[in-house]
């Protein structure tokens, strides 16, 4: 399709046609009091959230609706609900009662799931469009995970379909993959802090090597495929940390929480936030530390969070946004198949470090130009730097010689912006909503790569001078340019049926300029060979992406959807310019594209079963992926490259069981069963290499289970969960038996059992917990480089505690 024909779909999505509507607004006040109560939630009781209350308790919306039920829901005050006839605008004041008694976190979350449902996003949040998606929201507050060393397993244990790798025992990096995407610091999803970008580099190396501590996470939203319309060009879509926000009804709110557990793992977690009239603040600092499960595996980190906001005024407020993180871990090293049978936690690297500084900042502006129409502007920005260190072969049992290590440092400087305009309106007296869009990012990233000390310490400084003949050496500059504009639009041809078609044109033009050198050397190591190759490419393209969204929701308690959308990855330059003994870089690998489809049913029966299922289809052109290939020299090596077209199928679903209204257990209970299961099936249905086509996609387990059981009693709360998977391979050729690097192979079937608790007792709680109750010894990852490469073990049995104070 031609940009111009975008021009006249613009102008028909523009063409916003008036129609008279009843003005319904007033002040929330405290019966006791007489204050105005901040971010009180009016809901109309058929159609849910119209409006929340600001400072000042002033609400208003628009309705054209002649009656309705008017429900105001606040967790401190009790909810009322008001019937309102008119058709008329109306003012409509309130005074809402005190809570009586203080609720307890079980009785908090039972009247949370009873009243309102939040697991899955509205058709509409702030300036987003969801409608038609498949969403999903992670309420971090209710979850009975780790949360001190960011267990994501157990946070992400309703999220259908994901593919986690756990060798983390602190939770410093978060590895989500689904749907056949590789899960490697979560590369394959677009990962955003309220609304913005943190990766390195959102084209050129989008892996996240910074994660927030889930205690300052208020929810997490995920947004499968479709969300490359709004949010950029990855196949997994969107995984968006939203952060705690300051308490609108006090000055001051302090939370303290420490963590003790297994292999000499502490935590702290001590935040403070409120609200004084029109400026609010929330900032946490979180501390780390412990020795890992495994020898050589001692870490430390230091993560600080800071918002600030001010109220202008009812329409017009301003968030500014810091990050700091810094942490050093020491790598055990990958382990060969017969190392891990024989043990599967030693290690045999000891001089191994990775090394993270990591800062973050965002302006965000939001303006409300009226009631049918906001604006968004976010300014964000990124200075960090990775430095990884070791002894590096593709013989990973062969014990460290002790001579000088490989050095690989990246420096990653990037900001952008991202405006969104959202308008209301109607058209042939029907909703309808617009979106429109820009974004524009551009990064300066350095890499270099040469010789390290010889020493044992994490000493990240180049040695050339002391090792001149060292033949892993390369040194990049990487600048990347991306302009985008988006749009979508929700046409509700019904009042239970919408269509949101949306597009996405990007500009995109990376480069690459610098030097790598070839330098071959003797037995005695003398150097035999050497020459300095200039590697300078710049590479521009753009293109369109064309997505659409179906829903059809007859009530509050179903709904049917369904959504297309195309999909494209731009190659990243680790995946040209990083020199690994473990694997080879096929010299003509390319950008990959493709697109993604959801179809499903979702919704609530009677406040008994909450369910979500659906099928899906992921069709990927020119996938990179790993396969084994044989020299002329009857070497076999791996390489790093496009293996073929491939197409991913199955069914995911939740289904989230109320057995306290089953078995009528009252208030003081809560009682809940969730079983979250996803069938796959993969293949790759065309490939230029040799014994690829027919075969199975890498990172696809056929099956993927997580189940448990979630029991409280008043202020106290349990949960049971077990997860299995199946096995899946890692590489294009399926193979099974791995090489000795470790890095190619099956990974075998695993399944973990993990059970927490927690009591609270008025500002105390106590949080504790086994992870991995069973002791099985397993592994999810096979890693092609640091911290690796080889097999990288999963943590045993391990428990912790928590103790919280909150004032």
């Amino acid at each position: 399709m031609r940009l111009k024909d975008y021009n006249i779909i613009l102008l028909l999505l523009l063409s916003i046609l008036g129609h008279a509507q009843y003005k319904i607004s007033g002040v929330v006040t405290n019966a006791k009091t007489n204050l105005p109560i901040n971010k009180v939630e009016v809901y109309d009781k058929v159609s849910g959230l119209k409006a929340t209350t600001n400072a000042k308790g002033y609400y208003e919306f628009e309705t054209n609706k002649k009656s309705m039920t008017i429900v105001f829901f606040s967790y401190e005050f009790e909810v009322k609900e008001i019937e309102l006839s008119s058709t008329n605008s109306a003012q409509v004041n309130v005074a809402l009662n005190d809570m009586s008694v203080s609720l307890s976190e079980v009785e908090i979350t039972s009247r949370r799931k009873k009243i309102f449902e939040l697991s899955r996003l509205k058709d509409v949040e702030g300036t987003a469009i969801y409608a038609g998606k498949k969403t999903e929201v992670v309420l971090v507050d209710q979850s009975m995970a780790n949360l001190a060393a960011n267990n994501a397993r157990q946070l992400y244990s309703q999220v259908a379909g994901l593919n986690i790798y756990q060798n983390d025992d602190a939770g410093l990096q978060l590895n989500v993959g689904g749907r056949g995407l590789d899960p490697n610091r979560t590369a394959n999803f677009n990962t955003r802090q309220n609304g913005y970008d943190i990766s390195a580099d959102v084209l050129g190396y989008p892996e996240s090597y910074y994660t927030p501590a889930s205690e300052g996470l208020k929810e997490i939203q995920v947004i499968r495929g479709a969300a490359s319309l709004q949010y950029g060009t990855q196949f997994g879509g969107l995984i968006n940390f939203k952060m705690k926000e300051p308490n609108p009804n006090k000055p001051i709110e302090f939370i303290t929480r420490n963590t003790i557990g297994s292999y000499g793992l502490y935590t702290n977690f001590t935040s403070v936030g409120g609200t004084k009239n029109k400026f609010s603040y929330y900032s946490y600092f979180n501390y780390k530390m412990g020795d890992g499960f495994r020898p050589n595996s001692k870490y430390e980190s230091k993560n600080l969070f800071t918002q600030i906001r001010y109220q202008f005024n009812d329409k017009t407020k301003v968030t500014a946004d810091i990050t700091y993180l810094r942490y050093l871990a020491q790598q055990g090293g990958g382990l060969t198949d017969q190392m891990f049978l024989s043990d599967p936690y030693q290690s045999n690297r000891e001089r191994n470090w990775f090394q993270v500084d990591w800062l973050l900042y965002n302006l965000n502006l939001a303006h409300q130009f009226s009631e049918k129409t906001n604006f968004t502007f976010n300014f964000f920005g990124l200075n960090a730097s990775r430095d990884a260190l070791g002894f590096r072969t593709n013989r990973v049992d062969q014990i460290d010689p002790g001579n000088e290590r490989d050095l690989i440092k990246g420096d990653f400087k990037n900001f952008g912006f991202e405006t969104r305009l959202l308008s209301k309106y109607e058209i042939a007296q029907k909703d309808a909503t617009f979106l429109i869009g820009t974004k524009l990012y551009k990064a300066d990233n350095y890499q270099q790569q040469g010789p390290g000390s010889d020493g044992i310490g994490p000493d990240f400084s180049f040695y050339n001078n002391e090792f001149p003949n060292y033949t892993n050496q390369s040194e990049f500059d990487l600048p990347n340019f991306n302009l985008a504009v988006f749009g979508e639009n929700i046409f509700y041809l019904t009042n239970t049926f919408s269509v949101t078609p949306g597009f996405r044109f990007e500009y995109i033009r990376t480069q690459s300029e610098g030097f790598y050198k070839n330098i071959r050397t003797d037995a005695a190591g003398n150097v035999i060979f050497e020459e300095t190759v200039e590697d300078n490419q710049d590479f521009d393209r753009s293109f369109v992406l064309l997505g659409l969204g179906l829903s059809y929701r007859p009530s509050t308690s179903f709904e049917a959807y369904g959504n297309i959308s195309q999909n494209y990855r731009s190659v990243t330059f680790s995946d040209i310019n990083i020199n690994n003994p473990a694997f080879a870089i096929n010299p003509n690998i390319t950008d990959e594209n493709g697109f993604t489809t959801d179809l499903g049913i979702r919704g609530n029966y009677k406040s008994i079963l909450s369910y979500d299922l659906g099928v899906f289809g992921l069709f990927y052109n020119g996938r990179i992926g790993f396969v084994q290939k044989v020299l002329s020299d009857n070497r076999i090596i791996s390489e790093r490259g496009n293996v073929g077209d491939a197409v991913m199928y199955g069914m995911e679903s939740l289904f989230d069981f109320n057995l306290k209204k089953i078995v009528d257990l009252s208030n003081d209970f809560s009682f809940n069963y969730f079983i979250n299961t996803s069938f796959i099936n993969s293949k790759y249905t065309k490939s230029q290499q040799v014994g690829v086509k027919g075969n199975k996609v890498e990172f696809v387990p056929d099956v993927n289970l997580k189940t448990g059981i979630r029991f409280g009693y008043k202020n106290f709360a349990s949960s049971l969960q077990y997860t299995y998977l199946f096995q899946q391979f890692t590489d294009a050729t399926n193979s099974v038996t791995a090489n000795l690097s470790g890095v190619i192979g099956e990974i075998p079937s695993y399944d973990v059992l993990d059970i927490s608790l927690a009591y609270t007792f008025k500002q105390f709680k106590l949080e504790a917990g086994v992870n991995n109750v069973l002791d099985n010894a397993y592994f999810t990852r096979r890693a092609t480089g640091y911290p690796g490469p080889g097999i990288i073990p999963s943590a045993p049995r391990n428990w912790y505690t928590t103790l919280q104070i909150k004032l």
